[in-house]
């Protein structure tokens, strides 16, 4: 039987964070002067109130989460989260369209990056950096920052670990997932913290120093400027986020093993190294596709490549350039990316480049066991072989991936979105990149699409954050079965 008390106990934690959370963009208001404190006042301190009465009349003293509680907590969690974060939004007046405020803020939560504003630097502030907070705090994940914390209730944090951190293998860094949290938190601020430094050297103000690192390395690709990291026309800025996005798309257990200097690990890893090599194939063609094409320096061809290729498969989704004017060749290379994802136990979306490595293993030995029915020949990953189970699953996650992006893309095209752009907007939701092509491309936005086409997509931006299974799970009938 599933505990109540304990889901709402937890959603009850969360609406307290959050409040508090978006409080901290007060600051900021008072220190430009802007006209957004009130609000952020109102609702960090509403939202708070609601979560303390929530914990206190939830408290149950049997705390032992199952699977199916924690599938519930954390899918639940992301849509409170979501839902009371678009209330400062619509206080102030800047969003004040609950539909676009609800989008705005799920694409913060899930790291999408897809956004309905039309002109960025009129936004305060404080609800600017709110904005960008939501992508830092989605990016590691809620779930993983309560346990990093505090004891929250006692609960089996496996059962919640295990159905937040995106990706089908997880190395433990650390048998106690209470400690593990804490290194991937350490970690992810470490590289923040180190991210802020490196952009206030190069030029950005603190304010856009401290919001950009928030959304590089969550993957997330929230900007403070409208043009995104074009405005800074800073080669310097390009390479250091560049850099960092990459970092952002690691598995951050090969960050742990690179800080007690354990590079070789690092080096060995199978999937660094083709994640590695998809970045520096996909750059090397586009970079000479362009440098012949646009009468562009080489330089600027290969660093224009390298950014928009790295925030693409990162799914981070900054931009420097439009990738759309350079030609159907490479606007159908930059479609195709969206399928392509970082790394698993990374902050990127996407399928996951794990996903795509054991396919093409499998596949290519496939052929083999056609040659020799009677020999066992494992999948292997890292010289680990990999069970049938874990290739059934990636084989049932690419179908159902497939499935809901054909869904997806029929869905909006029922309500009238042209076809290209319902498949860009399905491919860059579902895999939580954020430009897509056609009318929602690199240099534009989703506010024109229809009110009902922005909840579908919320739903997929969730639905991919989250891996399918962890929400799809929810609505099969054995699911609630006893």
């Amino acid at each position: 039987m599933i505990n109540y008390k304990i889901i709402l106990n937890f959603v009850g934690f969360l609406l307290v964070l959050n409040g508090l959370a978006m409080m901290t963009g007060i600051p900021f208001s008072l220190y430009f002067g802007d006209n957004d404190v009130i609000a952020l006042l109102i609702s960090g301190s509403l939202i708070s109130i609601l979560g303390i009465l929530l914990y206190y009349f939830s408290k149950d003293k049997d705390k032992e989460i199952t699977k199916r509680e924690g599938y519930i907590v954390v899918t639940l969690g992301w849509l409170v989260m979501s839902l009371s974060g678009a209330v400062p939004f619509i206080i102030h007046g800047s969003i004040p369209s609950f539909t676009d405020a609800f989008f705005e803020t799920m694409s913060g939560f899930t790291t999408t990056g897809a956004s309905i504003l039309n002109n960025i630097e009129s936004i305060p502030h404080g609800l600017l950096f709110w904005r960008s907070l939501t992508q830092w705090l989605g990016g590691m994940g809620f779930i993983v920052l309560s346990l990093a914390i505090l004891l929250i209730l006692g609960i089996g944090g496996m059962q919640l670990f295990v159905a937040e951190v995106p990706g089908p293998t997880k190395d433990k860094i650390h048998p106690r997932v209470r400690e593990t949290a804490k290194r991937l938190w350490g970690i992810y601020v470490l590289l923040t913290f180190l991210l802020m430094i490196l952009l206030v050297i190069g030029g950005m103000s603190f304010f856009d120093a401290i919001n950009h690192s928030f959304t590089t390395m969550a993957t997330g690709g929230f900007s403070t400027k409208q043009t995104s990291i074009a405005f800074f026309q800073s080669s310097y800025i390009e390479y250091t986020i560049t850099l960092f996005m990459f970092f952002a798309g690691m598995n951050f257990s090969l960050h742990y093993y690179m800080l007690h200097k354990n590079f070789k690990l690092v080096a060995k890893n199978e999937e660094f190294k083709f994640y590695t090599f998809l970045i520096a194939s996909f750059t090397l063609i586009v970079a000479i596709g362009i440098f012949n094409t646009e009468n562009i320096g080489i330089e600027k061809a290969f660093r224009e490549s390298l950014f928009q290729v790295v925030s693409i498969i990162t799914t981070t989704g900054f931009v420097t350039a439009n990738y759309e004017l350079w030609g159907v060749f490479y606007y159908s290379l930059f479609f195709l990316m969206l399928f392509i994802g970082g790394s698993a136990g990374s902050t990127a979306g996407g399928v996951k480049v794990v996903r795509h490595l054991l396919l093409s293993k499998n596949s290519v030995l496939e052929l083999k066991r056609l040659l020799h029915p009677r020999a066992v020949i494992p999948v292997r990953l890292n010289n680990v072989g990999v069970s049938k189970d874990i290739i059934f699953n990636i084989m049932a996650f690419l179908l159902f991936y497939i499935a809901i992006f054909v869904a997806g893309t029929i869905a909006l095209t029922l309500i009238g979105v042209d076809f290209l752009t319902a498949m860009g907007s399905v491919a860059t939701c579902l895999g939580n990149v954020g430009p897509g092509i056609a009318s929602v491309g690199p240099t534009d936005n989703f506010s024109h699409l229809p009110d009902i086409g922005k909840w579908i997509l919320s739903i997929l931006m969730l639905l991919g954050r989250l891996e399918l299974f962890t929400v799809l799970t929810i609505f099969t009938s054995a699911f609630w079965k006893k």
